[in-house]
């Protein structure tokens, strides 16, 4: 009787070790075309789009409460990626959230800066670095572009300089092949 109990017991537990071990292994975090989407996006998490990130303009994208067009350091590469992964038609830009404008990165006039903590406190991604009363500086790899640290400087020593295309920075620019129909035939 005893035995009994013990290979039963012994049992469980193999096979309660197995459920943990697979639960953990193969667990899927959230919705896989939400991961996807936001890859595609830029990650500026500047909220030009109306959301507060990338993050949440992507599930609102796969849910199907945005349009794929509503992103504009994403510009129109991003939307033309968005479209091809969800099956959609291209849509330009939507002009209610901004025009697209080239890679930047933030500088700081380090004469100007009064280091008021400001643009710290309204940075998303801790791309400034600085102390109250000290001169702040821009961590240039950190820095996104997504210019929420202009409004809030109070003597304008923050500007942005567009990222000059260089080996480093240089991307493929995404395929577009224009389709023409003629007489009912299609040629690429």
């Amino acid at each position: 009787m005893i035995e009994a109990l013990l290979v039963m017991a012994l049992g469980a537990i193999v096979l309660g070790s197995a459920l943990g071990f697979a639960a953990v292994k193969f667990r899927v975090e959230g919705d896989p075309l939400v991961e996807k989407i936001d890859a595609i996006l830029p990650q500026t998490q500047c909220g030009q789009c109306s959301f507060p990130g990338c993050k949440p303009y992507a599930q609102a994208i796969a849910k199907g409460e945005a349009e794929i067009n509503q992103c504009p350091p994403g510009g129109e590469e991003g939307i033309r990626k968005l479209a091809d992964l969800l099956g959609r038609d291209f849509k330009a830009l939507s002009a209610e959230h901004g025009v697209e404008k080239p890679k930047s990165v933030a500088f700081i006039d380090e004469q100007t800066c009064i280091g008021c903590t400001l643009c710290i406190q309204a940075c998303p991604v801790d791309a400034i670095i600085g102390a109250a009363k000290q001169m702040h500086t821009i961590v240039a790899g950190q820095c996104t572009g997504c210019e929420l640290c202009l409004p809030p400087c109070p003597v304008n020593c923050i500007s942005m300089e567009p990222i000059s295309e260089t080996v480093d920075t240089w991307k493929w620019k995404y395929p577009v092949f224009d389709i023409k129909v003629q007489s009912g035939k299609v040629a690429a």
